[in-house]
């Protein structure tokens, strides 16, 4: 009997320290088994440290606080990332909001595919820039155009709305001065990277892109291909008002 219960003691000691392959070890999240970096894809590398990344399951989760890594006259004039505007749209015109850090957690899917139905980009995030910056759609409100609104855009081509949410409509001019006019900007909602106004060398415009702002080509990142979104210098600027893929979700 005493051999006995030193073996089940022996046993039961062996299966409580041991360390299935599907928990601890590729859990990067302080150990609470939300989240993994094992199979991050290697373009999301180039988000900025400030960024938070993992895999749960066929979505990658990205979390960021919304605020830019680059100054802005909408931090106020006390804050050590405050800057004048100086950029050169001459009916620049402050709007009243300033930029509150917010709590955005984004699910896009890892592999991403063609929707086989289209659904159309909402009011708010519909995506996220490598720097932690949402990237909203073309509208300033229901189907209304951007209008005057784009003369509140800093020097960078940011503002923030109502809550203090910071973000782009169009062309964030610190990451393409950062990562080239060629270089990844963010992924959209549904997976599908965006990149800015050029490619191979030539300005994209509108009619190089299909109803959705996007076409199939190579890039750096992606070597066999892959759909993307591209920004142009035209309304939709980002997208064409519906997803290519099937979008994923933000919270905040």
């Amino acid at each position: 009997m005493k051999t006995l219960l030193s073996f089940l003691l022996v046993l039961l000691l062996t299966v409580g320290c041991s360390n299935p392959t599907s928990s601890v070890s590729e859990t990067t999240d302080g150990g609470n088994g939300s989240g993994s970096t094992q199979n991050l894809p290697d373009v999301f590398n180039k988000f900025s440290s400030s960024v938070n990344l993992s895999v749960q399951g066929d979505y990658v989760v990205i979390s960021t606080t919304d605020v830019p890594d680059h100054k802005s006259p909408y931090f106020g004039a006390g804050s050590s990332n405050y800057e004048a505007y100086n950029g050169s749209n001459p009916n620049f015109a402050i709007n009243p909001n300033t930029i509150v850090q917010q709590n955005l957690v984004f699910r896009i899917p890892i592999n991403p595919a063609e929707a086989s139905s289209h659904s159309y980009t909402q009011l708010g995030p519909i995506g996220v820039s490598v720097n932690g910056v949402a990237l909203f759609n073309q509208y300033a409100g229901p189907n209304r155009a951007l209008g005057d609104e784009i003369n509140s855009f800093d020097q960078y081509n940011g503002h923030p709305q109502q809550t203090g949410m910071y973000h782009y409509h169009v062309e964030p001019l610190h990451i393409t001065s950062e990562e080239g006019l060629d270089g990844l900007i963010g992924f959209l909602l549904d997976g599908f990277p965006v990149y800015g106004p050029t490619e191979n060398g030539k300005i994209i415009t509108n009619t190089d892109l299909d109803e959705y702002h996007g076409h199939f080509a190579v890039t750096a990142d992606y070597p066999n291909g892959i759909y993307h979104y591209h920004i142009t210098s035209d309304s939709p600027y980002i997208n064409g008002g519906q997803y290519f893929g099937t979008s994923g979700t933000v919270t905040q």
